[in-house]
Formats: C-alpha cells, sequence, structure tokens
C-alpha cells in the first residue's frame, strides 16, 4: 500500500531527517522534503533527483498547508519539538493527516498528549509522537513484555549505548527542555511526573552480553516517562543511561556524529534492555542495532506504513507507539535493524 503515497517530512534535511527520506524511498513511499532552510531543502534535492522540495516555517501555517497538501501523512523530524510540534500537529489535523514525530524531548511529548487528544479525536487523525529510539522503542520493549499483565508494579528501561555523539538537534532539544525545567531534574514516580534537584545515583546494571555489567547513571529520565505511562497502568518508570554515553552527551565538545557506512550511520552501538515488574514476576525485552538516530527512521515510516494500512489499535487521537500497534508484531517487523529478545 506504500507505492506511491505522498509522505511530509519537516525538517528533512537534519540528521534524522536525511535517514527517514531514505527509509521513505526504500520503501516505496514518494517524500515531501519540507524545512524552513530553502537552501539546505535545495542540497537534499541534489541527492535525491526528483525530491519535491516545499520549504515552510512554523510561524507561517498557510506554508505548512502548502507543505502537507496532496500528502497522506507527516512525519515530524525537526527539533526542538517544543517548537515545532504544535504548529506542525495543527497542520496535519488540518489537513486531515496522520502526524508522527520522533521527539526525545519529556515536556513537548507529555504536551502532545495533554493539548491534542480531544482535537485529533475530533478531527479523526492519529497523532503518534516519539515514534523514534527514546520513546517509542522502549515503550514498544514495555509493551512486549507486558503481555497480558493489566498493570506492573515498575518498568526500567536500561540503555546500553557505547557512545553518544549528539547532533546539533540533540544539544538544541536539550537546551529548551533544561530551560523549561529551571535546570531542575525530572522522574516519573507514583503516577506522575516530580521536578526536583537531587544528584543522580550511579548503579551497576547487568545487561545482557556482550555488554554485560555495566555502570549507568540512574534517573537518566529519557521520553519513556511519557510514553509507557500514558496508556499502561504503571506507577513507577526508571530510566537509565551508561555512564560513557552520559558523559559525552554532557561534554560541550563531543563531536556530531561521524558516518561509518555507506547508509551514514555511525559506528555506536546500542542495547535496550527493559524490566518489568509485577508482584514477584518479573519480565524482560531487549533489542540491540547500530546507531539511535538511524534507528530512528525504520521507526517512524514502519508507523506510517501501519497507519495508512489501517493495522492501529484506534482511528484517532493521541496514542504512543505501544497503544497504538501489537507491539511484539510491530518489533518483529524491523528485525532488519534490530536484534530481539521478546522472551517474557
Amino acid at each position: 500500500m506504500s507505492a506511491g503515497q505522498r509522505v511530509a517530512v519537516f525538517g528533512a534535511y537534519g540528521h534524522t531527517g536525511r535517514f527517514v527520506v531514505v527509509e521513505l524511498l526504500e520503501r516505496g513511499f514518494v517524500p515531501i522534503a519540507s524545512g524552513r532552510d530553502a537552501g539546505k531543502l535545495r542540497e537534499l534535492a541534489a541527492s535525491h533527483p526528483g525530491l519535491d522540495v516545499r520549504p515552510a516555517s512554523v510561524d507561517d501555517p498557510a506554508s505548512l498547508d502548502r507543505a502537507l497538501a496532496g500528502a497522506a501523512a507527516v512525519i515530524n523530524t525537526a527539533g526542538p519539538f517544543a517548537t515545532t510540534g504544535a504548529p506542525v500537529i495543527e497542520a496535519a489535523l488540518r489537513a486531515g493527516i496522520p502526524y508522527v514525530d520522533v521527539a526525545a524531548e519529556i515536556e513537548a511529548n507529555a504536551d502532545a498528549f495533554g493539548r491534542f487528544a480531544d482535537p485529533a479525536r475530533a478531527a479523526g487523525s492519529l497523532v503518534i509522537p516519539a515514534m523514534a529510539f527514546f520513546g517509542g522503542l522502549g515503550d514498544l520493549l514495555v509493551t512486549a513484555a507486558m503481555g497480558d499483565l493489566t498493570r506492573a508494579d515498575e518498568v526500567h528501561v536500561a540503555y546500553g549505548l557505547d557512545s553518544w555523539h549528539p547532533t546539533a538537534g540533540t544539544r538544541a532539544a536539550g537546551k529548551v527542555s533544561g530551560e523549561r525545567r529551571d535546570g531542575r531534574r525530572v522522574r516519573y514516580s507514583r503516577g506522575r511526573l516530580e521536578y526536583h534537584d537531587d544528584a543522580l545515583p550511579t548503579l551497576r546494571w547487568a545487561f545482557p552480553e556482550p555488554l554485560g555489567k555495566r555502570e549507568v547513571i540512574g534517573e537518566f529520565t529519557m521520553a519513556d516517562v511519557v510514553t509507557v505511562p500514558s496508556h499502561l497502568d504503571v506507577p513507577e518508570v526508571r530510566t537509565y543511561m551508561t555512564v560513557e554515553a552520559a558523559g559525552e552527551l554532557a561534554a560541550p565538545d563531543t563531536p556530531a556524529p561521524t558516518a561509518v557506512d555507506g547508509r551514514g550511520r555511525s559506528a555506536q552501538s546500542f542495547l535496550v534492555d527493559v524490566l518489568v515488574r509485577s508482584g514477584g514476576e518479573e519480565r524482560r525485552a531487549t533489542a540491540s542495532g547500530r546507531d539511535i538516530y538511524a534507528v530512528s527512521a525504520p521507526l517512524a515510516v514502519e508507523a506510517v506504513h501501519r497507519v495508512l494500512s489501517g493495522r492501529t489499535t484506534a482511528p484517532s487521537g493521541v496514542l504512543s507507539a505501544g497503544a497504538a500497534f501489537d507491539a511484539a508484531e510491530f518489533l518483529g517487523a524491523l528485525r532488519a535493524h534490530l536484534v530481539l529478545d521478546l522472551r517474557r
């Protein structure tokens, strides 16, 4: 069903946006490249002859409407999503098409669920935020691990990144999030987001091999604290990050990712380890692969493919990845990009 369907990509010339454009082309979609910088869009088009280029700005709703005209869906890859999320969602609702983004910003994702649930249902459209490595993949793994459980006491998502060279977009999004929190940290506990100034603990996490036991930063809170509790009855959601990756992210002189293969992927590897506790029972699920930015592209494009082919749990509203799709089946469709262990 993807053959010939037009999908707009806002922020198409960005690091993740370029991966999304290529993934759409390989899946038979016809991408529409959009974003505010016309020069960068022209540079992108030079690499993809015939690419439909439509400059647009979040400050100009009419330009967004022109960018989405004739599109079957839109994928927003342009951060900070605190700035771009609402205007592009609103444009998608006006166009009556589904919206998917790759936001890792906790507050921007919370805004999407809180602000657009009713408007999306009224428009008959689906809005799926955080359909990416952070927020989306963890949510799918947690949902698959939960299986027939209706609730859990705790969910833990440990990120085993061997390195983290952040993009300019990641740094900009982190700066905006920090400003929104007035420099405070955030966690999800007792069924709600809590802002605090506590120091983050350093712990040991027993990852599956080949990582094994590694030092991690506890309460290194990612978008999973929004996506998971949006549809699962879990009062405690905790996320962790390997010390090395957290240090590189924090260092101002860490360079941006460098491509090491023909697909533009970096050498970065990851292993995401999910632990669900319910009563005395524990369930796990893991996924490993290459390059957290590159893997966000098949996650987002697979979501669009399933929405447009009617394989969702609901026709409209704001849903996370785990709520919108059959989690185990969705993950299984990504075995070309992920090594999975979904035993429960």
